[in-house]
């Protein structure tokens, strides 16, 4: 989204953030309800879950995502098909990893692993896509271009 390293990283950070917190909330409230002790299990698993999901997005899944997204689609084709295009590899990705991440911290290292990364899976993607999609993406996108308004050509000016 960005137009150089620095606010590319800005970007990811920030979509990374809102879909940490809103996938967070998403799992605690499904396993825990509304109490006392979910707000505590949000407060404290959203750093560690953010520096996962953040490394993960950053050196793994986004430019497996950014690569494919490349060969999927063509470079003449509107940037929002891009975008949607990788916005929906990159759910993907993450929530394969992600829900390990999940379900490793909820049963640990024990027989109970496989089937909990299998239900987080299908609990999580059903969630993941329609936030990224809906809420997340455009919300990301709007504040990433408060923080930095694309830049008006010389013809642009001139026609405002």
């Amino acid at each position: 989204m960005g137009k150089n390293k620095k606010e590319n990283l800005i970007f990811t950070t920030l979509m990374c953030a809102l879909m940490v917190l809103g996938m967070t909330l998403y799992n605690v409230l499904l396993i825990q309800g509304f109490t006392l002790s979910a707000v505590k299990m949000i407060a404290i698993g959203y750093l560690p879950a953010f520096v996962i999901a953040w490394m993960l997005d950053v050196f793994v899944v986004g430019p497996i995502a950014k690569k494919v997204a490349g060969r999927l689609v063509p470079h003449s084709a509107p940037m929002i098909r891009k975008a949607l295009t990788i916005s929906v590899l990159m759910v993907g990705g993450m929530v394969l990893w992600m829900s390990l991440y999940g379900a490793w911290t909820h049963v640990g290292l024990t027989s109970e692993l496989g089937s909990a990364y299998v239900h987080s899976l299908w609990t999580n993607v059903i969630c993941a896509l329609p936030l990224q999609l809906v809420i997340v993406g455009p919300l990301a996108r709007a504040w990433f271009m408060k923080m930095f308004p694309p830049q008006r050509t010389a013809s642009q000016e001139a026609a405002a």
